[in-house]
């Protein structure tokens, strides 16, 4: 099962020591080499609002449909107390709102959210917020982890062009996807060959 970014917005950590909720997640920590959320921010009323609280992903004893689950607030750590954290927060990335461009500099669009792997915290599929003039008939693409293929302080690159890109995001829907009126046509078809053949 994937997870949104949007969806874990304000979502609850709990403590298996306290035994309930000591805080809500605030933001995505996102290691641009990998597109992988290495920790969340987070604050709460038993843990404090000022912040500097960060909840590192390999902490999390499970993604619960109630909240991400904690031994306790112990494992809550400061952006200096880890160095390779304090690094990758200092370079002060984030996703969202991210341009998306072809190789060949075609814009596709905005990132407005993202799915990650909660067993692995890799970010798998970015939701893509089509330009304007190109918003009426497709408003949104899907752009899988395969397809990018560099991210910088402002733009994510993916190898494909969008006609291939909307193909594989579309994939399985298509398949499964049963045109009716095709098969009326079919059908029909298929009488007007037997009353031929009826005829003979």
């Amino acid at each position: 099962m994937l997870l949104s970014y949007s969806s874990l917005l304000n979502y609850p950590v709990l403590s298996m020591h306290v035994g309930g909720e000591i805080a809500r997640l605030v933001a995505p920590v996102i290691d641009p080499n990998d597109l992988k959320v290495i920790a969340y921010t987070v604050s709460g009323p038993l843990i404090g609002h000022e912040v500097g609280n960060i909840l590192e992903v390999r902490d999390i004893r499970e993604a619960a449909e109630i909240g991400f689950i904690i031994d306790s607030a112990d494992k809550l750590v400061n952006q200096t107390d880890v160095i390779r954290l304090d690094k990758i927060m200092r370079l002060n990335f984030h996703l969202i709102g991210h341009k998306v461009v072809t190789k060949r500099g075609t814009k596709l669009g905005k990132v407005i959210d993202f799915t990650l792997n909660p067993d692995t915290f890799m970010i798998q599929q970015l939701v893509v917020k089509r330009p304007f003039t190109k918003a009426f008939f497709d408003p949104e693409l899907l752009i899988g982890r395969s397809e990018i293929v560099e991210v910088d302080d402002d733009k994510v690159v993916v190898k494909d062009e969008e006609a291939k890109i909307r193909e594989n995001a579309r994939k399985d829907f298509t398949q499964d996807f049963v045109n009716p009126f095709r098969q009326q046509r079919l059908a029909r078809a298929d009488s007007r060959i037997h009353d031929e053949l009826d005829k003979q």
